[in-house]
């Protein structure tokens, strides 16, 4: 059990500020973005599509960050491990998490890069555009594990577009580490596509050798095990951990645990209407955690999932602006 006042689930990711706006397709188009991928950026790729973009919001992001927004929201007692720099944004990143019930101690880098962002491009299908500059946030090291949370919180929850960064891996490797020394499990999510074909062979020995709980869509398993069929993937992944929550879109989700092959439907989206479909995978997979560590059936974690993504693709933004807790009472679920 987690000891009475530590959180039950940490989570290390990119500490970004999100950017979003809506524009064309052929907006991104001309700016030789790939739609529907995360692509990694510098600084002067920065500072123009930034300067292109049309009149949006900003808030305090980063695809681990959203998730522990989430599970916040359902109640459920979470810890953030990330990297900002002692500058505005780095300021603003730690007040918006903090102000979301997120506990956030990770100390600010003082040298180095800038606190990183992602200028997020939505289109009129509510498909979103990444394009991330990593900033402060990929110089994370082992050094910035935070070796009391991670031995007292049930889950330590992994995001892959970290894994980029070779000192990040380190640092997942001595959390996946300090976890299981401590009985404690650690959850994965591979994040995106583009990252899973740059890093499947070090991903397929994380997974294999220190992952108990794996999070990914169809397409990133299916390119994780470079098979076109789902069923196929999913008869691979179920060798390599305890339980694989895979989403599909439309389709929900499917939980697969050793035999058990779990089939969960879409819940509805508050409104009827998808604006923006940023953050859906992080909040799916804030909603299935919390179910966890609360100690839900399978089918009753991929609805928690299912209820927080719905939310979440209701409006602008990748955190929820309703409470989770309330939305579970309100759909009899959990």
């Amino acid at each position: 059990m987690t000891p009475p006042g530590q959180p039950q689930i940490v989570a290390i990711g990119n500490a970004l500020v999100d950017v979003l706006s809506h524009e064309t397709d052929e907006f991104v188009a001309t700016h030789g973005m790939t739609k529907g991928a995360m692509d990694l950026i510098d600084t002067p790729r920065a500072e123009a599509l930034y300067a292109a973009m049309g009149p949006g919001i900003e808030i305090s992001g980063g695809s681990a960050a959203n998730t522990t927004a989430g599970i916040a929201s359902f109640g459920t007692s979470v810890a953030y491990i990330g990297r900002v720099r002692d500058d505005q944004l780095g300021s603003v990143y730690r007040h918006d998490l903090r102000s979301a019930g997120v506990q956030f101690d990770t100390p600010s880098a003082t040298d180095g890069l800038a606190t990183g962002c992602c200028l997020i491009i939505v289109s009129p299908d509510a498909e979103r555009t990444m394009n991330t500059y990593l900033g402060a946030s990929a110089e994370l090291t082992a050094a910035d594990v935070d070796e009391c949370l991670i031995r007292a919180a049930a889950y330590t929850y992994l995001e892959g577009y970290l894994w980029d960064s070779p000192a990040a891996q380190d640092a997942y490797r001595e959390a996946a580490k300090i976890a299981h020394d401590a009985g404690r499990k650690v959850a994965l999510t591979l994040s995106d596509g583009f990252v899973v074909d740059r890093h499947r062979g070090t991903f397929l020995d994380l997974i294999a050798g220190s992952v108990d709980v794996l999070f990914a869509n169809d397409v990133e398993i299916q390119s994780l095990y470079e098979v076109d069929d789902f069923d196929a993937a999913l008869a691979l992944v179920r060798n390599h951990c305890e339980l694989a929550a895979v989403t599909r879109g439309a389709a929900g989700s499917v939980l697969l645990s050793g035999d058990d092959v779990i089939e969960v439907p879409v819940e509805s989206v508050p409104g009827g209407t998808v604006v923006d479909t940023t953050g859906a995978g992080d909040l799916y997979a804030a909603g299935v955690l919390h179910g966890l560590v609360q100690g839900h059936d399978l089918r009753t974690c991929g609805r928690l999932g299912g209820l927080a993504a719905a939310e979440v693709i209701s409006h602008l933004g990748a955190r929820p602006q309703t409470s989770l807790a309330d939305a579970a009472v309100a759909a009899g679920i959990g």
